[in-house]
């Protein structure tokens, strides 16, 4: 289990350039400028979907901030 964990933290040049020869046997060079598009557009939706989210979180604390329980109590 060790073993594993060493060999997976020592990526060097030579292991990058053979993925890079392996994705373009495998994929082609016309089809690699497709997947990366449409990986570019998968991380922008969820980087705009994660700003949502955050904005939304925001709100909501604002909304608690602002609550009063005293309000109900005087009417």
């Amino acid at each position: 289990m060790i073993e594993a964990n060493i060999l997976l933290g020592m990526f060097g040049g030579p292991e990058v350039i053979v993925v890079i020869v392996v994705v373009l046997l495998l994929f082609g060079g016309k089809k690699i400028p497709e997947l990366m598009r449409g990986l570019g557009k998968g991380m922008k939706e969820f980087k705009n979907a994660t700003k949502d989210i955050e904005e939304e979180i925001k709100d909501v604390k604002d909304n608690v901030n602002k609550y009063d329980p005293t309000k109900e109590l005087r009417k």
